[in-house]
């Protein structure tokens, strides 16, 4: 995910993206504790991925 495709977002897609992004979260989380996650880089690239969006959030926040 892209900073540019996130600041083309408003704020309730951004809101509806950071809830998913958390979900998925917490299958993965979920995955590894029962040892049935394979590729364990993704836990890191959904961090930075809700990072991001609260990135933006707070810039649009900010911005008004």
């Amino acid at each position: 995910m892209k900073a540019s495709d996130l600041r083309q977002k408003n704020e309730a897609e951004l809101q509806k993206e950071l809830l998913d992004l958390r979900r998925a979260q917490f299958s993965l989380r979920m995955q590894a504790a029962t040892q049935q996650l394979s590729n364990t880089s993704q836990i890191g690239k959904v961090r930075k991925d809700i990072a991001r969006v609260k990135t933006m959030q707070r810039e649009k926040a900010t911005a008004k």
